[in-house]
């Protein structure tokens, strides 16, 4: 059993030795890399910061000379998740453990970022109440408020440091068994306003012997789902809701980022693909959409959520672009809804808009070059959608097979 330890050790000695010996008498072999990079290390690594930072590209006499923090952390952080990433492939890390502010933070997380679902990973960090998604990502990063800066053992910070060490050699120590009733896996991403056809097509996968993942297509749950399709671990996607996919194109703030629908191209992992809930672009209240979307159309969800309509153009650019990413799968097929895309886009529906339906669906078309697409005369919440989604789903992942 092997923890890795990250921190600073020039700035974070003592709290790491701390660490190191609470993990050592609860049976766990530790490795302690050394991130920091302007001061001396207080306590000695077993992986210098030399080693780091030449893992990441970087030269510490030259970034040392240089006294630029950004770029030492960003080096530092480069380094520390090839290390870890290269430790893992070799079968050496049971956890990783990092203890940090704002740039042990940036590094140790990068380094749990490159590691795959279910390895133990757990940051200390003074920035762990706040918003913790741009460190957490996708990935099952375990945040622990360090309560008071890691800045010297105190009665506070010992407690927080030793708890953090009984956490990490628990979780090291007792892995998961993987159940023997364990089917093959599928993701699908689903939205409120795509619920019934989704719902419908699981049941239907499920009754088939596959389990099924639901993402919830909130920018996040885009993102995990991408990564763990690049891990190996899903054998098939039903991705009805690519939403997020008008959140980034028009500024919205649900984005996935750029990359959204091209783990399983890249993968070949069959996916069925479809244009759930790209209709809207979704923001918090009214009051915080910006200025410069004063006259569209928007739809009050809730007191928190405010959606606005894509226009027939923002429609056509979404069609273009899901229809240029299917193009590029070797197991792929477009299933689109004539008769509207989401819960309030049909017919007596507040986000009813035919011109552009036919813009995005024209569109998908237009792009989807050699990736079969067909159109189904009904609404995407249509039993009937789900069912030959499903079906769809399940040809191609047999085919693969």
């Amino acid at each position: 059993m092997s923890v890795y330890l990250l921190a600073t050790l020039d700035t974070k000695g003592p709290e790491a030795e701390l660490v190191r010996r609470r993990l050592s008498e609860l049976g766990v072999a530790v490795t302690v890399v050394d991130t920091g990079c302007l001061g001396s290390p207080a306590v000695a690594a077993d992986i210098t910061r030399q080693q780091v930072m030449q893992a990441g590209g970087g030269s510490l006499q030259s970034l040392s000379a240089a006294e630029d923090r950004g770029q030492a952390v960003s080096t530092a952080a480069a380094g520390a998740a090839r290390l870890i990433s290269e430790a893992h492939r070799r079968g050496e890390v049971d956890g990783v453990i990092a203890l940090g502010g704002s740039a042990g933070t940036t590094i140790g997380t990068s380094a749990m970022r490159a590691l795959p679902l279910g390895v133990p990973k757990l940051m200390v960090s003074t920035l762990a109440s706040g918003d913790v998604r741009p460190y957490v990502g996708d990935k099952d990063i375990l945040m622990m408020n360090s309560v008071v800066d890691i800045a010297g053992v105190n009665r506070i910070s010992r407690a927080v440091l030793n708890n953090a060490a009984a956490a990490m050699a628990g979780m090291a120590s007792r892995p998961a068994a993987a159940a023997a009733e364990d089917k093959p896996l599928l993701a699908a991403t689903m939205f409120g306003v795509t619920t019934p056809c989704v719902q419908r097509a699981r049941e239907i996968l499920e009754d088939a012997g596959y389990e099924v993942l639901v993402f919830h297509a909130t920018g996040n749950g885009g993102q995990a789902m991408e990564s763990l399709i690049e891990d190996g671990l899903i054998a098939g996607v039903l991705d009805i809701t690519t939403t997020e996919l008008a959140d980034e194109l028009v500024g919205g703030v649900l984005s996935a980022g750029p990359d959204r629908l091209t783990a399983a191209a890249r993968a070949g992992v069959p996916q069925v693909i479809s244009v759930g809930a790209i209709d809207m672009v979704n923001f918090g209240p009214r009051d915080s959409v910006p200025e410069k979307f004063a006259e569209r159309l928007f739809y009050r969800h809730n007191e928190n959520v405010t959606l606005m309509r894509t226009t027939v153009e923002e429609s056509r650019r979404l069609g273009a672009e899901i229809g240029a990413k299917a193009a590029a799968a070797a197991h792929a097929r477009l299933l689109l809804p004539e008769r509207g895309v989401s819960a309030i886009d049909a017919e007596g529906q507040p986000f009813d808009d035919p011109s552009a339906r036919a813009a995005l669906l024209a569109a998908v078309a237009e792009h989807a070059g050699p990736c079969p697409v067909e159109r189904i005369d009904c609404h995407i919440n249509d039993p009937r959608f789900a069912e030959r989604a499903a079906a769809a789903l399940l040809e191609l992942v047999r085919e693969r097979k």
